[in-house]
C-alpha cells in the first residue's frame, strides 16, 4: 500500500496537509463543545448564575458546532478531489505500463485480469482514500484527544469507557483476521467473472450456434456463487459490528449514570455538582471515544480489501517488460533487409524449441514466403521480426542492425504488419486506415483511397453508408473475415513500410480476390520488402523465395520450382492442393 502511495504528487501531499489541519481543528471543535456542556450544567444548577451566561455558553457550542460542519465538508471535498486525482494517475500509469507489455506479459497476467486491475481495483483505493484518509486521520485524533481529556478526572467512570474501548477492539481484530483473507479471493473471482462474461459476450454467436447458451449460464453460475458466497461470509462477519456497537454506547451510557449515582451518593453537596458535571462530560467525551473507534472499524472494512488491490495494482506496475526498447535510430548501411542468423526459439516456459537454427536474407524489394503445416513455427518466425517475442538463441536483423538495438519506435516505422486475426478499432473506415504513426505526418484522404483500392477493398467500402466515413464497430464485427482482411491490410500499406509482414492475411479472401490483390500489391510495393505466411501454394508461389519449415526446422530453400524438385515436404502440400498438370503450368 506504501509503495503504490509513493506516486502521490507534491500537489498531492499539500492536500493532504490542508486535511490533516481541518481534521484536527474539527477534532478541537468537537471536544471543545462537552466543555461548554459541562459549564451551562453548572451554571443550570448554580443559584447566583445568570440567563446571559447560559446563552453564552451556548453561543459557544453553536459556533463551534458549524464550525466543524464547515471543516467536515471542507474535508470531505478535498478527499474526494485528492481520491479522483490519484486514481487518474494510477489508471493512467497502468494503462501505459500495459501499453508496453509484450504479449509474453499479456498473457501472464489475461485480459480480464488487467480490466479488473484498471477498473476495480483502482476504484477500490479511491474509495479508501475518499472514505478512509479523513478518518485514519480523525479515529486516532480524536481517540487519543478524548481519552486525554477524561483520564484522571474519574478513575471509576474512566474504567466504564475503557471497558468499551477493549470490547471494540477485540471484535475489530476477530473481525480483519476473518474477512483479510477472503478479500483476495474476492478479486480472483471477480476476475474470472469479468473473464467468462467476457468470453460469452466476445463469443456470443458461436454460444447461438451450438445451442450452448445452457452451458454458459452454468460457467457464469459457478463462478457467481463463488463469489457471492464469499461476500456473504465478509457481509454476516461484519454484521457483527453493528450490535456490538449499540451494546458498548447503551452500556458506557448505563454505566457512566450508575457509576456516577454511587460517587454522587457518597459526596458532598458541592462535589455533587462537580459530579454529575463530570458525568456529562464523560458522556460526552465517551461517545466521542466510541465513534473514534467506530470509524476505525469503517476503516478496517474498506482497508483489507484495498490493500489485496494495491498489492495487485503493484503487480502490474512492477512488472518489467520482456521487450525493452533499445538505443539505435536513425539511418542505416542497408534498407529494406531481413537477415536471420542461426535463430532459434521457444516460449519462456516452454521445454523445447519451437524454432531451430533458422537462417536466410532477403533483400529490398523481394518477396520471401514461409510455408509448412500446422504448428511448424511459420507465425512465431516472422513475430520476431517486430519483437512480439525475442529470439532465444541468434540474432534477428532488420536493415543490418540487430532488432535489440532499436527503438521499438522506430523499428515499428519501418514495418506494415498484418496480423493473422485482423482486428477494427471503434471508429470509421478512413480512421482505421490511418491509424498507424510511422513517424511522419498522417496518411491523406488520397492515400487512404490508394491504400483501399490496392487491398480490393473499394467494392464494398463505397457501398457502406458513408463511405470513408462509414463506421467500424469494436473488433469489425460489422462487416466480414474477408472485409477486415483487406481493411487490415490496407492499414498497412497506408503506413509505406520498408517492410510488409503479411501473417497469413490473406486466409478469408477467394482465390480471385486474392490474386487481384497480391498483383496489385506487388506493383504498389515494388521497392518494399514482403514477407508472406501462407497455407496456399497459389499465394506464395511467384514470390522470390519460399522457406518451407516442418517442426520448426528449415527443410528446404528456394523457387517454387526448385522446391518442386528438392524439397518432399513441399512437394507434398502442393500436391494436396493442386494438381501435377497445374503445378507444372504455373
Amino acid at each position: 500500500m506504501i509503495k503504490l502511495f509513493r506516486n502521490f504528487t507534491k500537489k498531492d501531499f499539500g492536500i493532504i496537509a490542508i486535511v490533516v489541519l481541518l481534521v484536527i481543528f474539527s477534532v478541537f471543535l468537537d471536544l471543545r463543545m462537552p466543555e461548554y456542556m459541562s459549564e451551562i450544567t453548572k451554571l443550570v444548577q448554580t443559584e447566583d448564575s445568570t440567563m446571559e451566561e447560559i446563552l453564552t455558553a451556548g453561543g459557544h457550542m453553536l459556533v463551534c458546532a458549524v464550525g466543524s460542519l464547515i471543516c467536515t465538508i471542507s474535508v470531505g471535498y478535498f478527499t474526494s478531489l485528492l481520491s479522483a486525482r490519484f486514481s487518474k494517475t494510477i489508471r493512467r500509469k497502468i494503462f501505459a505500463k500495459v501499453e508496453d507489455f509484450g504479449v509474453a506479459e499479456i498473457k501472464k497476467f489475461s485480459t480480464s485480469s488487467l480490466i479488473t486491475r484498471t477498473t476495480n481495483d483502482v476504484t477500490q483505493i479511491e474509495t479508501l482514500l475518499a472514505m478512509g484518509l479523513q478518518m485514519m486521520i480523525k479515529s486516532p485524533v480524536m481517540a487519543v484527544w478524548a481519552l486525554a481529556k477524561i483520564l484522571g478526572k474519574s478513575s471509576e467512570l474512566s474504567l466504564v469507557t475503557g471497558a468499551g474501548v477493549v470490547i471494540i477492539v477485540l471484535t475489530n481484530i476477530f473481525i480483519i483476521k476473518t474477512v483479510s483473507p477472503r478479500f483476495a479471493r474476492i478479486q480472483k473471482l471477480t476476475d474470472q467473472v469479468n473473464d467468462v462474461t467476457r468470453e460469452n459476450i466476445t463469443g456470443i454467436r458461436v454460444v447461438h450456434a451450438f445451442n450452448a447458451e445452457k452451458f454458459e449460464e452454468k460457467r457464469f453460475d459457478d463462478v457467481n456463487e463463488d463469489i457471492t458466497g464469499i461476500h456473504l461470509t465478509v457481509t454476516k462477519t461484519f454484521a457483527l459490528m453493528d450490535p456490538v456497537m449499540n451494546f458498548v454506547m447503551h452500556f458506557q451510557h448505563l454505566g457512566i449514570y450508575v457509576v456516577g449515582a454511587f460517587i454522587i451518593a457518597r459526596s458532598g453537596m458541592m462535589d455533587k455538582i462537580t459530579t454529575f458535571s463530570n458525568m456529562v462530560v464523560f458522556s460526552s467525551y465517551g461517545m466521542q471515544v466510541i465513534f473514534s473507534f467506530l470509524m476505525l472499524t469503517m476503516i478496517f472494512m474498506i482497508l483489507p480489501r484495498a490493500q489485496v488491490s494495491a498489492r495487485r495494482i503493484n503487480e502490474v506496475l512492477d512488472e518489467e517488460a520482456s521487450i525493452r526498447s533499445g538505443d539505435f535510430h536513425g539511418k542505416t548501411k542497408e534498407t529494406g533487409t531481413v537477415e536471420f542468423r542461426n535463430v532459434s526459439f521457444r516460449y519462456p516456459d516452454a521445454d523445447e524449441y519451437l524454432l531451430k537454427n533458422i537462417s536466410f536474407k532477403v533483400h529490398k524489394g523481394e518477396t520471401i514466403a514461409f510455408i509448412g503445416s500446422t504448428g511448424s513455427g511459420k507465425s512465431t518466425l516472422i513475430n520476431l521480426v517486430p519483437r512480439l517475442y525475442d529470439a532465444t538463441e541468434g540474432e534477428v536483423l532488420v536493415d543490418g542492425v540487430n532488432v535489440k538495438e532499436y527503438r521499438l519506435k522506430e523499428l515499428n516505422n519501418r514495418i506494415g504488419y498484418i496480423p493473422q486475426t485482423a482486428f477494427m478499432f471503434t471508429g470509421t473506415v478512413k480512421e482505421n486506415i490511418a491509424y498507424g504513426d510511422n513517424g511522419r505526418k498522417k496518411a491523406t484522404l488520397q492515400k487512404i483511397k490508394d491504400a483501399i483500392r490496392v487491398a480490393q477493398g473499394e467494392d464494398f467500402v463505397l457501398k457502406m453508408d458513408g463511405t470513408y466515413d462509414a463506421h467500424i464497430a469494436r473488433g469489425g464485427t460489422n462487416v466480414s473475415g474477408g472485409q477486415k482482411q483487406r481493411l487490415s491490410i490496407a492499414r498497412a500499406i497506408a503506413r509505406d513500410p520498408e517492410i510488409y509482414i503479411f501473417d497469413d492475411s490473406f486466409s478469408a479472401l477467394d482465390y480471385q480476390t486474392d490474386a487481384k490483390l497480391r498483383k496489385e500489391l506487388k506493383k504498389y510495393t515494388k521497392d518494399a520488402t514482403s514477407m508472406i505466411v501462407a497455407q496456399r501454394i497459389g499465394t506464395i508461389m511467384n514470390a522470390d523465395k519460399i522457406i518451407v519449415l516442418d517442426r520448426g526446422e528449415c527443410v528446404g530453400i528456394g523457387t517454387h520450382k526448385e522446391l518442386l524438385k528438392t524439397c518432399e515436404v513441399y512437394k507434398e502440400i502442393a500436391l494436396s492442393q493442386l494438381s501435377e498438370e497445374e503445378l507444372n503450368n504455373a
